[in-house]
């Protein structure tokens, strides 16, 4: 496994990063978010949400619909798994859905899923180091995964744009 550290020194710089990799998202990517409350997970899938061309000011933490859908360059599904101690067979088909499907989906607290997580994905995790300042490492499960890490290393979040991934 491949793994990038980034430090963000404000909730704007997180959107930042999490924008330039959303820009480089393609259909089926999904994005597992772990961290303590408050260590940003929303505010990164609001940066994911601009990456792919989506309104940023439309994401709300989903923890009582469990499952926002935000429409874009691709589909994100927005998932927060933190009111679900388990995840029950009535979740269960809908969530296969979700973690296979043609959508970008971005998880928090995707350490719930345990091994329902798929073999490729980006996880991120967030820790909090300050203030406002979070620590954010990327570790790329399979090949995706990988070449995702690739994106996030070239790009970082006080670099250019990059062009969008093209959808296959």
């Amino acid at each position: 496994m491949k793994q990038v550290q980034l430090i963000s020194r404000s909730p704007a710089e997180t959107r930042a990063a999490a924008a330039r990799l959303g820009a480089r998202l393609a259909s089926g990517d999904l994005v597992a978010l772990m961290g303590e409350l408050g260590a940003g997970k929303t505010e990164f899938v609001r940066g994911l949400a601009l990456g792919l061309g989506a309104p940023a000011d439309a994401v709300a933490s989903p923890s009582f619909a469990l499952v926002h859908h935000y429409q874009g360059r691709l589909d994100l599904m927005h998932l927060d798994l933190y009111r679900l101690e388990e995840i029950t067979p009535e979740f269960l088909p809908d969530l296969e859905d979700y973690l296979s499907g043609p959508q970008v989906t971005a998880v928090e607290w995707a350490e719930r899923l345990g091994n329902l997580l798929p073999p490729e994905y980006l996880e991120v995790t967030l820790i909090i180091t300050g203030e406002a300042e979070r620590q954010l490492t990327f570790t790329g499960h399979g090949p995706r995964g990988e070449k995702l890490i690739s994106y996030v290393r070239e790009n970082p979040a006080d670099g250019p744009a990059p062009t969008p991934e093209p959808n296959p």
